[in-house]
């Protein structure tokens, strides 16, 4: 929220802060509140054609920054707003897994994949851990069996600096 963020900012760098804020009210916007997806690449698009830069890597802090406004903007022309207490953010988020358990596309998922009996969804409330600190972090996945023809072999992929979704 406004607040957190700069005490983040403070605490761990100022790009990490923005760049966790502005992955918020991104996520949070689409999945949550429903805004389009679409208003928010379209500004993130702009930040990076204006900074000259063709990854999101390349945005400094103050970019980062300057993408939160805008995207606050887009919470305003849609008459929607982020709460600041986490809390009520989490209460948010959690309902609106629940309520994504008979969406079009979901139900579409489970008829495609026979995937029959179930009652509902779940939800795993866990730590966040931050893969867009510095160059000593990253994100990744791992599994089990290839995804791609279900090989049982590990299959992988991870990036350095960057924060998975």
């Amino acid at each position: 929220n406004d607040a957190l963020v700069t005490g983040l900012a403070r605490q761990v760098n100022a790009r990490f802060a923005w760049d966790c804020y502005r992955r918020l009210l991104q996520m949070f916007g689409d999945v949550v509140l429903g805004i389009s997806h679409e208003e928010f690449e379209q500004e993130l698009s702009a930040v990076k054609r204006a900074a000259g830069a063709k990854f999101d890597i390349e945005l400094t802090a103050g970019h980062l920054e300057e993408l939160v406004g805008h995207y606050k903007a887009v919470y305003a022309r849609s008459g929607k707003v982020l709460p600041q207490d986490p809390w009520e953010q989490l209460r948010m988020a959690v309902d609106a897994v629940f309520g994504s358990w008979n969406i079009p596309r979901a139900v579409k998922y489970r008829e495609i994949n026979k995937i029959t009996g179930l009652k509902g969804t779940a939800v795993n409330v866990q730590a966040m851990v931050y893969g867009n600190v510095n160059n000593s972090s990253g994100t990744g996945v791992l599994f089990t069996r290839n995804p791609a023809n279900g090989t049982n072999e590990l299959y992988g992929e991870f990036l350095i600096n960057a924060q998975g979704e």
